[in-house]
């Protein structure tokens, strides 16, 4: 049995491994579907984006399997210098780097490119569980979310500079690892999401955050008067209420300062009057996925017999877009199957972040599961006409060899720290 114990795949989770190549399986299949072209008669020919994809799943399964054999100490014990040196990365392409579809993070080699804001995210991951799980739990609550700030802000603000702005949002995932360690209350992880929400109402409906402050002051008042709760109280009342107020002033002056394909992409999403150009430039993806999804019905069209698949109308459909390829070739039954294994990996990535005895592995556990349900909700939102067009992939979906070996990296770093759970002390 100790033999058994100390083997290699031994104690790794099969269930996580299992539903990893279910997803790049069935993400490989509609790629193929999403660029299917009836002249080609191979997918061996590196000129197909099916075929660059396959060779980039053949190159993923190699790093699992060489993260899988190395010692899971090694991460704990590099996780600063993997760090830095992603950082290093993304510095350099912001002078040396190559223009891609309006954005400045690629490096370029022949008709291979890679993204090293991509790998920023696991590298985030490994560093924030490496500074919370070494230092002492009755620290200054305050002074560990600076430090923390000070890892994950830094890198989010040069993924920007590169124009990657929904790379970049991805690293709030961050903010539900630092709720799971009591670090963030939730009630300000509520304010917060109220805070964006009445921006969002804001925006298309100009009084609204002045009702919200109106009403909110009123009530204030009524309960200093008749519940006579503290002047503290009130004070505190009216400043949540100048807060709103401010909002009121600030939100549009920054969508103003906003890049117009920003500006233009959330105004499709509100419904803001917008010129003609302006909605055929922004709106014209979404309005067309929707189209895609809508035409899928309850079990789809049938494996490349999506219309609107197979003519193009979805700009980007094997990327961002891969998703209303399922919904149209597979329809609801499809996307609920796979949005259902989405789910699971998560919820099974939370079960083996809590059976951890490492604190390091369980903050990067939860952090991996974070990245991906941030991915998950905006990229489907986003297809469907819930989100503004943010431009992240769905993992292991999505055509790209950068995105697919990050993913990669980043679940089987903890599938492999997980198996040598039951010989770490902390």
């Amino acid at each position: 049995m100790r033999e058994k114990s100390n083997s290699l795949f031994y104690n790794i989770d099969w269930i996580t491994v299992a539903i990893y190549f279910i997803l790049i399986l069935i993400g490989w299949m509609n790629i193929y579907s999403a660029v299917y072209d009836e002249a080609s008669s191979t997918i061996f020919n590196l000129s197909r984006l099916e075929s660059k994809q396959f060779i980039f799943i053949l190159i993923a399964i190699v790093l699992a399997f060489s993260i899988i054999i190395i010692d899971a100490s090694f991460f704990t014990a590099t996780a600063y210098i993997l760090f830095a040196g992603i950082i290093l990365l993304n510095i350099v392409v912001c002078f040396l780097g190559t223009d891609i579809r309006g954005s400045h993070s690629w490096f370029k080699f022949g008709s291979f490119s890679f993204q090293p804001a991509e790998f920023a995210k696991w590298a985030t991951a490994l560093a924030i569980a490496k500074y919370l799980s070494g230092v002492a739990k009755k620290e200054w609550r305050t002074k560990l979310l600076v430090t923390i700030g000070f890892i994950f802000i830094p890198i989010a603000v040069i993924v920007v500079l590169q124009n990657e702005t929904g790379c970049a949002l991805v690293f709030a995932a961050f903010i539900i690892v630092m709720y799971r360690e009591g670090l963030v209350q939730g009630i300000f992880l509520f304010f917060g999401l109220l805070v964006v929400l009445s921006i969002i109402i804001g925006l298309k409906y100009p009084g609204f955050i002045i009702g919200v402050a109106v009403v909110l002051l009123l009530i204030a008042a009524f309960r200093l008067m008749l519940v006579r709760r503290t002047v503290k109280q009130f004070l505190l009342t009216a400043i949540i209420v100048s807060l709103f107020s401010g909002l009121y002033l600030v939100a549009p002056k920054v969508m103003e300062k906003l890049p117009e394909h920003q500006t233009g992409r959330i105004k499709s999403w509100l419904g803001l009057p917008v010129s003609r150009a302006m909605q055929d430039r922004f709106g014209y993806n979404t309005k067309q996925s929707m189209i895609a999804i809508g035409s899928g019905g309850w079990a789809g069209k049938g494996y490349l017999q999506g219309t609107q698949t197979k003519y193009r109308f979805v700009p980007e459909q094997e990327t961002d877009f891969i998703f209303c390829t399922v919904g149209e070739e597979w329809g609801f039954v499809g996307t609920a199957f796979i949005i259902l294994l989405y789910l699971i990996l998560i919820s099974r990535l939370i079960i083996m972040s809590e059976r951890q005895r490492s604190d390091f592995t369980r903050i990067y556990g939860y952090g991996v599961a974070a990245i991906f349900f941030i991915h998950l909700v905006v990229n489907i939102g986003m297809t469907i006409g819930l989100l503004p067009v943010i431009g992240i992939p769905l993992p292991f979906f999505s055509y790209g060899g950068s995105s697919l070996i990050s993913f990669t990296i980043l679940l089987f770093i903890f599938v492999k720290l997980d198996s040598q759970r039951l010989l770490i002390l902390r």
